[in-house]
């Protein structure tokens, strides 16, 4: 359990990171490459699900795990990551004020061609549907969720394998 919260927390964190500084202003990119740079921190902040897979294969379980509980660790920790990822945007929303980031989303997209029309519905949207807090949770979790989901079934399929990545012993001097 010691495991899943540390690695979770960590996970969570790293990944939230990139989005609170670009909403607070400390980062200024378009919209698409801060997209990708936010699912690639999320990917690199998840890598933390390979190495304690890794590790409860090597240390706690004698060099060999199972598909599914390593599966199992994988999604653990991944939920955690995912709340944590979910809290840290709804600090960062309180911060700067869901009104405000909802105009910096229509700027960007008109910004970027949209017509009148999608304006409007983003805008609608922001007033509406992602003022709710449990609807914005609940799509703050499905942000970060199918990567989490994806770490955990690359890692669990390749460390199932005892001859991937053995554990290194100590050679005799």
């Amino acid at each position: 359990m010691k495991t899943i919260l540390i690695s979770g927390l960590i996970a969570g964190g790293f990944a939230a990171i990139w989005g609170c500084l670009m909403c607070v202003g400390a980062v200024e990119v378009s919209m698409n490459l801060g997209m990708a740079i936010g699912y690639l921190t999320m990917l690199i902040g998840l890598s933390i699900v390979f190495f304690a897979i890794k590790r409860r294969r090597d240390v706690d379980q004698g060099g060999v795990i199972r598909f599914l509980p390593a599966l199992g660790l994988g999604l653990a920790i991944s939920v955690v990551a995912a709340i944590v990822y979910a809290l840290m945007w709804e600090f960062t929303l309180s911060i700067i004020g869901i009104d405000a980031f909802g105009q910096k989303m229509v700027e960007m997209m008109q910004e970027g061609g949209a017509t009148a029309k999608e304006v409007a519905e983003m805008r609608d949207f922001f007033t509406t549907s992602y003022a709710n807090p449990l609807f914005r949770f609940f799509i703050t979790l499905t942000e970060i969720g199918p990567v989490g989901l994806l770490v955990s079934l690359v890692s669990a399929a390749l460390l199932r394998n005892p001859r991937f990545m053995p554990a290194r012993t100590a050679e005799p001097a």
